[in-house]
C-alpha cells in the first residue's frame, strides 16, 4: 500500500448509502408530499420494500442502528399491528397491485416479532402487492435467537436470504462490545437455517473493534470460511459516541489505531479472497455463483441503505419507525420514535417527517457516486447526458480531483473517472469530491461528523 494513500484512511467521509446523505434531509418533505409522490409513480414501477423493526433483546455497545431494548413481547406485538396498518395505507396511496421484486426486514432484530405476526405481515404483503416470482426476500437475524422453529417459520413466510450479525468470534472482543455469542452458537444458527432450506446466508463482520488485532481478525475469517456463508460484509466499526451514547461503554484506549485498522481490513480482505470469495465493492464479498457476484460482473450492482445490493427496484418503500424510502422524486424518512409514528398512522396519515426533494443535478451526482462506489469508475458524459445536467455544474468538484490524481487515488481518461485497484479501499474519498453538500448544513444545524474512510 502506497505511503501516499495511507493518510486518506483517516479522513472523515460518508458511507454513501444515499446521496444526499440523511443528515441533509429536511422537514420540507412530509406525508402529504409523499402521498403525491406515491400516486405519481407509474403503475409498472418495480418496488422494493424495507421493513424496520427497532427492537433487540439488548443493545450491543458498538451498535449504530436505530433500535431499543425490549425483553417483553407486548411492545413487538403492538408494533407489528401498527406496521400492518402502514403497509395497507401505503398500498392504498399507490393504488393497484404494484409489483415488488425485493423485500428486506432490518432492525433491530425483526425476527423477534411473534411468529403469528411474521406470518400475518408476510401474508398481508402478498395480498396488497404483487410479489414477483423469484424475488429476494431477506431478513437480518441475531444468531443468539435463531432456533430451529424460527428457521422453519422464516422459510414458510418466503424468506430466502438471511443475514447474521457475527461481527467477531474472539471471546475477548465479544465481551468488550457487549455481544457474547460463542462460535458454537453461530454454528447452530447456520445449521438451523440450512436444515430449513435457507442456504443463502450472509455474515456481517467488523474490524476496528476494541481488543482486535491481526490474529483475532484472521481467526474470525478462518471460522467464517469454515461456515461458508454465501456473502460477507466486512464493515469498519464507526465509533461515534456523540451520536450513539451507548458506544461510550467501549474503552477507547482498546480501539485499534488507524494504521492497525487499515492493516486488519487488508489482511481480512486477502484471507477472504484466498478463501474463494469475490470482492464486491468496498466491503462486501460473495461466492462466485452468488447473485451479488453475478451482478458485479454484469455491471448491475446497486447501493442503498442496506449497502451493496442486487435490488433492481426503481422505488424503495420504507416501512416502520425511522425507515427511509427513495422514490424518483427524492427521499422520505418516517418519524424516528414509535409514539409519533403510531399517532400519525392512527390519524390515517403517512408517518413521514423529513426527506429530500432531489433536483436533476442531485440525481446525477448520486449516480456518479453510486457508480464509483460499485464499479470504481464512472463515465461523466454519459451520466450528465441522461440527467440533462451541464458539465459546468461539476466544475467545483472536478477542481478537487488533480491532488487525488497526483497521489494515485484517481485516474482521469477523458470523461471517465477511475479509482485504481490499489486505491479502491479509499473510494469514499473520491466519491466525496462529487458531494455538493459535504460540510454544509443549515445555520441551525451542526454539520454531521462522519466515520473514517477505512
Amino acid at each position: 500500500m502506497s505511503d501516499r494513500l495511507a493518510p486518506y484512511g483517516t479522513r472523515n467521509v460518508p458511507r454513501y448509502t444515499s446521496y444526499p446523505t440523511a443528515p441533509h434531509f429536511n422537514d420540507g418533505v412530509d406525508g402529504t408530499l409523499y402521498a403525491a409522490w406515491l400516486r405519481d409513480l407509474p403503475a409498472d414501477t418495480p418496488l422494493s420494500l424495507y421493513l424496520h423493526v427497532p427492537f433487540c433483546r439488548e443493545i450491543c455497545h458498538y451498535c449504530g442502528c436505530h433500535t431499543k431494548a425490549s425483553r417483553k413481547d407486548a411492545p413487538l406485538d403492538a408494533y407489528a399491528h401498527t406496521l400492518a396498518s402502514e403497509i395497507e395505507l401505503v398500498a392504498r396511496h399507490l393504488g393497484g397491485n404494484r409489483p415488488v421484486n425485493h423485500i428486506h426486514w432490518g432492525g433491530g432484530t425483526p425476527s423477534l416479532l411473534p411468529a403469528k405476526r411474521l406470518i400475518d405481515l408476510a401474508g398481508l404483503m402478498r395480498v396488497v402487492f404483487n410479489l414477483v416470482p423469484g424475488l429476494e426476500h431477506a431478513m437480518e437475524l441475531d444468531p443468539r435467537h435463531v432456533t430451529a422453529d424460527l428457521a422453519v417459520t422464516l422459510a414458510a413466510i418466503g424468506i430466502n436470504r438471511t443475514s447474521l450479525g457475527v461481527q467477531d468470534f474472539d471471546p475477548g472482543v465479544q465481551l468488550a462490545i457487549g455481544r457474547v455469542q460463542p462460535l458454537e452458537v453461530v454454528r447452530t444458527a447456520v445449521e438451523n437455517l440450512r436444515r430449513a432450506g435457507l442456504d443463502a446466508i450472509n455474515f456481517d463482520l467488523m474490524y476496528g473493534l476494541p481488543h482486535q488485532n491481526r490474529q483475532t481478525i484472521l481467526n474470525t475469517v478462518a471460522h467464517t470460511l469454515d461456515l461458508r456463508p454465501s456473502r460477507i460484509a466486512l464493515f469498519g466499526y464507526a465509533h461515534v459516541p456523540w451520536m450513539k451514547k451507548h458506544q461510550r461503554l467501549i474503552d477507547e484506549a482498546a480501539l485499534p489505531t488507524p494504521p492497525e485498522r487499515l492493516d486488519m481490513a487488508n489482511i481480512a480482505r486477502e484471507a477472504l479472497l484466498a478463501g474463494g470469495y469475490v470482492a464486491v465493492g468496498l466491503d462486501h464479498f460473495a461466492l462466485p455463483d452468488d447473485s451479488m457476484a453475478v451482478a458485479l460482473a454484469a455491471g448491475t450492482l446497486k447501493r442503498n441503505f442496506q449497502g451493496y445490493t442486487t435490488d433492481t427496484g426503481e422505488a424503495l418503500i420504507g416501512l416502520g419507525v425511522s425507515s427511509i424510502g427513495r422514490l424518483p422524486q427524492g427521499y422520505v424518512q418516517n418519524a424516528p420514535d414509535v409514539g409519533a409514528w403510531e399517532r400519525l398512522l392512527g390519524a390515517n396519515r403517512l408517518p413521514v417527517q423529513r426527506g429530500f426533494a432531489m433536483s436533476a443535478e442531485d440525481r446525477a451526482r448520486g449516480e456518479i457516486i453510486e457508480r464509483l462506489m460499485t464499479d470504481y469508475q464512472v463515465d461523466l458524459a454519459d451520466v450528465l447526458a441522461r440527467h440533462r445536467v451541464c458539465k459546468a455544474r461539476l466544475s467545483e468538484s472536478l477542481s478537487k480531483l488533480p491532488p487525488l490524481v497526483e497521489d494515485g487515488l484517481a485516474l482521469i481518461e477523458g470523461d471517465i473517472i477511475k479509482v485504481p485497484e490499489e486505491a479502491q479501499p479509499y473510494v469514499r474519498v473520491v466519491a466525496a469530491v462529487f458531494d455538493a453538500y459535504l460540510g454544509k448544513a443549515a445555520a441551525s444545524v451542526v454539520p454531521p461528523r462522519h466515520s473514517m474512510a477505512v
